[in-house]
């Protein structure tokens, strides 16, 4: 089975020897590979499993202490020399195999190889041998040991080491007590190997042996073992622990008798007979007391025969065909029926038949068990539970029974005899099924009809009853031509898990829907008055708390500077013109809270006139210019994208919604900051028509993104730290929102905390066909206009807007760029005039 791959070495001067040695062919299990070199090399030297040596020639007492030194332990060194180098090497031989002297003949030198070849072979046929041995025994559970004449273990396996928890070192050499931690050698142990040297014959038995771990019990197989000279030198002995499978036998006799004990006296019915039922194998006490008998023997007299005679007649046939139906090993059945004693008792038996191998042969063992007060307790509880039924069923039009598993079912109450189609469906033996599809067929009406087919099938029921134990649905009915509304509900019956037993109940809901039907529109017009009554009162605050504030303080502002400035009557006349603006626009404000009507009906009616947005423009500047002043703040009003400035729109309502946004702008922003308003007119609008879209911009305090979400609803105001100490209502942006709505325009908001807000609203207004087209203006024809901003748009927009009135107009986006073209201009002589 081994493979060994040698490497020769052949080293020393070519001769005979050499040719021959590369010639022959390795033994079986064997294969070779040859390397040669005149001089010696001592990495070959080390790599090689076999050294030639050639020494004819050279000096070979160094030759062959080089050789000692570079060679490996394992390998053989075989030197050819003549018989003066042998003389001279007898004393430094120790690691040689062998020498060949020279010269020899060729037969001679392959005699030697071919000697050496068997030898070499032999050791590792020895080898294997030995390992196939070792690997036996030491990797077997068994113990194996081997003794001399007096008992001395001389070798034992690894089995034996881990039993008595020692090493080989420390068991070989010694006797049966120190091995096993034990006072004395074991009598019956020494006598049993005595016998198997005086027999010469193996001797088998089971041997208790003295642990110092505790008594141990041992099924041993000693043989004799042979000298030389065919004289007993000892015994070989393999032993098997049994300590624990003895120990296994003794406790299933116990639970075998515990078992028999329990078979006897449980109250369950245990029997065993062969296929016919001709032979009863066992049968416990309970078995006999249920089928009515004092012993099997009686049993017996009495004609059992697959079935016993006690069985009442009606249920014979189907537990003979039961217990027939089981083909393989391992099948079962379960039965229910009823025995009948000879004092006339009846029991209603539970019964479990199972096919069964015992030693070889098939047999039944069956299980009887007496449930005849748990029928009775079920009888009870069904009749009780339809009495419950039937209590508390009286306010339905009609009751049912079914069986979900099943299908079938009956009819449990009719209330309504006059009703004799419909309860004709539900007579007699049922169908959950084929019932329910005529009913619904016949009396539902028809846009529910899917709806309660789906709402009623089996799989719907059984989904909803898993979870709750009452499931209902309200349908319509068209009824003599009336549509009424009816309830469907179904309750479990019984135990759910067990079987799904269900109460179906119709009964008339009508009255109670209408008048829910009635309450709920009710509910909803009272609703509707309170929204209504809600949002006249948001106008009605809005206006007294919010619009009036604006003007209001711009009347004040106004009338202290023009009080201030008395003397200036320039300035004051542009004073009182501001106080007349915002007094326009606060009385026009109260005369609408005065108008107690609109607020009332909630309506606001719009009233578009024709108006400039410039003028709205100025306006608003007008009124905000105080506290734009006492803020500090920078306002910056851009229309430049504005081209169609006459329109037609009810510029109170215009003026309302951007005042509430400009007033939110500069109330939320602190001092330094920045106020803008862009107006652009958007292409796109219809015919007469145009689209603006005003963006106002701040720098102030900001909004969360949850309060933006929540920003148009009516007294709304964000809740923090920063914007704690202002007034206001919250009612603003809802006021505004309305607004916008009704001009059919859209507002929307961005806020960032911290950064500022940034609303936008788009209006579509009808333009005025009377406006006026630009005119040039004769001071400004041909003046030469150049415009700096680092804003494109702005600078295309301003450009455009000069042209249109006569004027040469240039950009740039570069301050350095615009002193330059200043500079060239003054030089050639055409100067910018704007």
């Amino acid at each position: 089975m081994y493979h060994c791959h040698l490497h020769f070495y052949l080293t020393g001067q070519q001769c005979q020897a050499f040719e021959i040695i590369k010639e022959m062919s390795p033994l079986e299990h064997f294969t070779h590979e040859v390397c040669e070199s005149v001089e010696l090399e001592e990495i070959l030297t080390a790599q090689a499993d076999v050294i030639f040596a050639n020494l004819q020639d050279i000096d070979a007492k160094e030759a062959l202490q080089i050789l000692m030194l570079s060679k490996n332990e394992k390998s053989e060194l075989i030197l050819l020399a003549n018989r003066e180098q042998t003389a001279l090497l007898a004393n430094d031989l120790s690691e040689v195999r062998d020498i060949w002297t020279l010269p020899m003949t060729g037969e001679e030198i392959r005699f030697r190889f071919l000697r050496w070849q068997q030898t070499y072979k032999m050791s590792k046929d020895f080898w294997e041998t030995s390992h196939y041995f070792e690997s036996t025994i030491n990797n077997i559970p068994n113990l194996i040991w081997y003794k001399d004449k007096n008992g001395i273990h001389e070798k034992v396996n690894d089995s034996f080491c881990k039993v008595v928890n020692k090493t080989k070192e420390q068991v070989e050499g010694q006797s049966h007590a120190y091995i096993w931690d034990v006072e004395h050698d074991d009598p019956a142990c020494i006598e049993s190997e005595l016998e198997v040297m005086r027999k010469q014959e193996t001797c088998v038995s089971e041997e208790v042996i003295t642990t110092g771990e505790g008594m141990r019990t041992l099924t041993t197989y000693k043989s004799p073992l042979y000298n030389l000279d065919g004289n007993v030198m000892g015994t070989v002995g393999v032993a098997i622990d049994v300590t624990q499978e003895r120990a296994y036998e003794q406790e299933i006799i116990k639970k075998n008798e515990t078992l028999e004990t329990i078979f006897t006296t449980i109250d369950c019915g245990v029997m065993r007979h062969t296929l016919d039922g001709v032979q009863v194998l066992s049968a416990n006490r309970a078995a006999l007391k249920i089928l009515g008998y004092d012993s099997l023997k009686e049993l017996m007299e009495d004609g059992f025969q697959l079935v016993a005679p006690t069985v009442m007649e009606e249920d014979r046939e189907k537990l003979r065909a039961c217990i027939q139906t089981l083909e393989k090993e391992e099948d079962s059945v379960s039965v229910s029926y009823r025995v009948q004693h000879k004092n006339g008792e009846i029991l209603h038996v539970m019964g479990n038949v199972k096919l069964l191998r015992e030693n070889g042969e098939l047999i039944y063992q069956r299980f009887l068990l007496d449930c005849t007060e748990q029928k009775l307790q079920e009888k009870r509880n069904e009749r009780f539970q339809m009495e419950l039924i039937q209590a508390l069923s009286i306010d339905y039009n009609l009751v049912c029974f079914f069986n979900l598993d099943t299908g079938e079912g009956k009819l449990i109450q009719n209330a309504e005899s006059n009703e004799e189609k419909l309860y004709s469906i539900f007579d007699g033996e049922i169908s959950l099924e084929e019932s329910l599809k005529r009913y619904i067929d016949e009396f539902v009406y028809k846009d529910d009809r899917d709806m309660l087919i789906q709402a009623f099938s089996v799989e719907k029921i059984k989904e909803e009853l898993a979870e709750k134990k009452v499931y209902h649905v309200n349908y319509r009915t068209a009824r003599n031509g009336k549509t009424l509304y009816f309830q469907m509900k179904v309750v479990r019956a019984g135990t759910w898990e067990r079987n799904h037993g269900i109460v179906l109940g119709f009964r008339s809901v009508d009255e109670e829907i209408r008048n829910e039907m009635e309450q709920k529109n009710m509910l909803e017009d009272a609703l509707l008055q309170a929204n209504r009554a809600n949002k006249a009162k948001s106008v009605f605050l809005s206006n007294m708390s919010h619009d009036i504030r604006t003007p209001m303080n711009a009347i004040v502002g106004f009338t202290a500077l023009a009080i201030a400035h008395i003397d200036h009557k320039e300035q004051v006349k542009e004073h009182l013109e501001k106080i007349l603006t915002s007094g326009n626009h606060l009385l026009s404000l109260i005369n609408d809270v005065l108008d107690m009507s609109r607020i009332e009906s909630g309506k606001i009616r719009l009233d578009e006139k024709p108006c400039c947005l410039p003028d709205i423009l100025h306006g608003l500047r007008n009124i905000l210019q105080a506290d734009i002043h006492a803020k500090q703040l920078e306002l910056y009003i851009d229309a430049v994208d504005v081209l169609d400035e006459d329109i037609y729109c009810d510029k109170l309502r215009l003026n309302q919604v951007l005042l509430n946004l400009l007033s939110n702008a500069v109330k939320y922003t602190g001092a330094g900051g920045i106020v803008s308003m862009r107006i652009i007119e958007k292409a796109g609008a219809p015919d007469g028509h145009a689209n603006y879209e005003f963006c106002i911009k701040d720098t102030g305090i900001g909004m969360s993104e949850e309060f933006v979400s929540h920003i148009f609803e009516p007294f709304e105001r964000e809740t923090s730290s920063t914007n704690s100490g202002i007034q206001g209502t919250g009612l603003g942006m809802a006021i505004t929102k309305n607004i916008v709505d009704m001009m059919n325009g859209t507002i929307e908001v961005k806020s960032e905390q911290g950064v500022g807000t940034e609303v936008n609203v788009a209006f579509t207004f009808r333009l005025r066909t009377d406006a006026k087209e630009p005119q040039d203006i004769p001071q400004l024809k041909n003046c030469r206009a150049l415009v700096v901003d680092d804003d494109f748009n702005t600078c295309d927009s301003v450009s455009y807007m000069l042209q249109q009135i006569g004027m040469r107009a240039e950009w740039t986006l570069s301050g350095k760029e615009a002193v330059l073209r200043t500079h060239q201009a003054v030089t050639r002589g055409d100067r910018y005039g704007v």
